[in-house]
């Protein structure tokens, strides 16, 4: 096997910043299938294509399945048939991320406002604690 164009099982890690136990949780759910020589394993072309697929879709926050279900259609049918799902996906997940955009910048409004409300409270009573003294 050629060095260059396989990496190890530490190097993929490093190179994807994931844990052992992430890539072989990959490998568990057939999402990654590097070679094996005796107990190590080696990770080609293919398998690091296919670990940027997943790194993508874990960072549009696609589910392990769908990542899984997109891989196996283009195994099964090519890449047009995988490009018309990652439409299909995409759309939806699009969608789950600007109502999470939504609730987020609605929760911002409503923490500055009450974080405003109780610096103002806090100013009051320590004006009134400053006068009683006095």
């Amino acid at each position: 096997m050629p060095e260059q164009s396989y990496v190890s099982f530490k190097e993929m890690c490093a190179r994807f910043d994931v844990t052992p136990r992430t890539l072989r949780y990959y490998e568990y759910i057939e999402l990654l299938s590097p070679r094996r020589e005796g107990r190590s394993r080696f990770y080609g072309p293919r398998e690091i294509a296919r670990m940027k697929l997943i790194m993508r879709g874990r960072r549009f926050g696609f589910s392990l399945e769908d990542i899984r279900q997109w891989l196996l259609i283009y195994e099964q049918k090519g890449s047009h048939e995988q490009y018309a799902v990652l439409v299909e996906h995409a759309t939806r997940q699009l969608a789950m991320l600007e109502k999470q955009r939504q609730d987020l910048d609605a929760a911002i409004v409503d923490l500055r406002n009450l974080r405003d409300e109780a610096a103002a409270t806090t100013s009051e009573m320590g004006s009134k604690d400053g006068r009683a003294r006095g």
